[in-house]
C-alpha cells in the first residue's frame, strides 16, 4: 500500500493530508509534527488567544480525533531527524519509516535576537507558537512595560494587543518607517497613527543595541544612547524558512525549499508546500508567508501527488488586526512607483500602480475595496488611477469594464 509521509503539522501540513483524503487517496497517510498538540491556527496566536477572547481548542484547525477518523497517522512531539531520499525513508523518534512519496511542510521559525546583546536573558519572547504565546500571556498585565523590537505585521499587532491590556509600550523599528519593507508610506503613516492614539511610544530609525540585565532582562539600551527601562521584550524582526532538514537531504535551496511550478523539490519523490517553499511565480521565484498560501500550494501539491500535473496559481493575499482596524491586501507590491488613496478616516485603501499596471491593494476596514481589488489584480485588469481615486466611482463595476 503506497505510503505519503507529511513532515511539519501547521496549517499547510493539515491542508495537504485532508485534501489527500478528499481526492480519495487511500493509502497511508502519516503527519509528523513537533508540538504537542494538533495543527492549529496561528494567526490569532497574537491576537485573540493573547487578549484571552479565545479558548485554545477554537485554535485548532480540526478535532484531534479527525485524524483517526479519516485514516491519517498524526504523530505528535516527535522531531524527524533525518531523511534519506536514496533509500526513502525519515527517521523519528529512532524509527526509520518508509515512505513512497514525501511532502515537507516544515514551515518557518523567527528569527531570534543573537546572546551576544542579551537575546538569551529571561523575560525575551517571540510569537510563533502555541507554547511562544503561553509562556508570555501572564506578562500582559496592566501597567508592565513591555518593548517590541520590529515594527512589522506580527510587531504591530503584539504592540496592539498589549496596548488593549493596559500596559506601557515601546516599540522601536531600525528602518526609517514601520511596515517599510512590506507597505507604502501611506499604510504606514496610517498605522503610526493608530497606535500613537492609543498611547503606544513608537521609536522610528532607531535600532537595539542591547538588552541590560542579569538573569532577567531589566532594560534596553537603543542605537540613539538611550535607555529604557522594561519588564520583557517581544521580538518580531520577521521569520526564516526552516529549511534544515532539506538541507541535510541535499534538496536545492533558495530562499526556502526550491520546487517547481507543481510542487516538487529537486528530488522526484519529495515535495514541499507552505512558508517552507520558493515557488515560480510569472518571472521570478518567490516565497510567501501566508495562511492562503499554505492552504492554497499545500492543496494543490496533494492533487499533484496524486497525478493531477497541475501549475500552482498563486493569489497572493494578506491579513492583520490591529486594534478595530482589519488591513486586508491583496496582490505584491514589488516594484510599485505610485500610490492611490481611496477613501478616508475608518475606512480607507491604498492601491499600489507600477505605471498604469495595478499590482497590490491595502485596505483597511474596506471589505469591498479589498475584494474588487484582488479580483482585477487576478484578471489582469488595471483601472486607471484617477478613476480608482474617485469616491464617486462605482468599484464593482470595474470588474465588468
Amino acid at each position: 500500500m503506497s505510503h505519503i509521509v507529511v513532515v511539519g503539522a501547521g496549517q499547510a501540513g493539515q491542508s495537504l493530508v485532508t485534501k489527500l483524503r478528499d481526492l480519495g487517496f487511500e493509502g497511508r497517510v502519516t503527519l509528523i509534527g513537533e508540538e504537542p498538540v494538533p495543527p492549529y491556527q496561528r494567526p490569532p496566536l497574537s491576537k485573540g488567544y493573547l487578549l484571552g477572547e479565545m479558548a485554545v481548542e477554537r485554535l485548532y484547525l480540526r478535532p484531534e480525533s479527525f485524524y483517526a477518523e479519516h485514516g491519517i497517522d498524526l504523530r505528535l512531539r516527535q522531531r524527524v531527524e533525518a531523511i534519506d531520499p536514496a533509500a526513502r525513508t525519515v527517521t523519528v523518534a529512532g524509527e526509520i519509516l518508509h515512505y513512497d512519496q514525501l511532502a515537507l511542510t516544515t514551515g518557518s521559525v523567527p528569527r531570534r535576537l543573537p546572546a551576544a546583546i542579551g537575546g538569551d536573558l529571561d523575560g525575551v519572547y517571540t510569537v510563533r507558537t502555541l507554547a511562544d504565546v503561553d509562556a508570555m500571556e501572564p506578562e500582559f498585565r496592566d501597567g508592565r512595560r513591555v518593548l517590541i523590537v520590529g515594527g512589522g505585521y506580527i510587531g504591530l499587532e503584539a504592540a496592539a494587543v498589549a496596548a488593549k491590556k493596559g500596559l506601557d509600550v515601546t516599540l522601536v523599528e531600525m528602518a526609517d518607517r514601520i511596515l517599510q519593507r512590506v507597505a507604502c508610506r501611506e499604510t504606514s503613516d496610517y498605522f503610526r497613527a493608530a497606535h500613537e492614539s492609543h498611547g503606544v511610544q513608537l521609536r522610528e530609525g532607531i535600532g537595539l543595541e542591547r538588552l541590560i540585565g542579569e538573569d532577567r532582562v531589566r532594560s534596553a539600551r537603543l542605537s540613539d544612547g538611550s535607555e529604557v527601562p522594561v519588564d520583557f521584550v517581544l521580538v518580531g524582526v520577521g521569520i526564516v524558512p526552516a529549511t534544515a532538514l532539506a538541507e541535510a537531504a541535499k534538496l536545492k535551496i533558495e530562499n526556502g525549499i526550491a520546487v517547481d511550478a507543481e510542487g516538487r523539490t529537486s528530488d522526484p519523490a519529495i515535495w514541499a508546500a507552505g512558508d517552507c517553499t520558493s515557488f515560480p511565480y510569472r518571472d521570478r521565484r518567490i516565497r510567501l508567508e501566508s495562511v492562503g498560501n499554505a492552504i492554497d500550494q499545500a492543496e494543490c501539491v496533494a492533487a499533484n501527488m496524486l497525478g493531477a500535473g497541475r501549475p500552482y496559481d498563486a493569489k497572493p493575499w494578506f491579513w492583520s488586526d490591529q486594534y478595530d482596524f482589519k488591513l486586508q491586501i491583496a496582490g505584491l507590491n514589488g516594484g510599485y512607483d505610485r500610490v492611490v488613496t481611496r477613501g478616508g478616516g475608518d475606512a480607507v485603501s491604498f492601491w499600489y500602480f507600477a505605471g498604469d499596471r495595478l499590482l497590490a491593494v491595502d485596505a483597511v476596514n474596506d471589505s469591498r475595496a479589498y475584494m474588487v481589488g484582488k479580483r482585477l489584480i487576478e484578471m489582469g485588469k488595471s483601472p486607471a488611477p484617477v478613476v480608482i481615486s474617485d469616491p464617486a466611482t462605482d468599484l464593482k463595476a470595474l470588474l465588468k469594464a
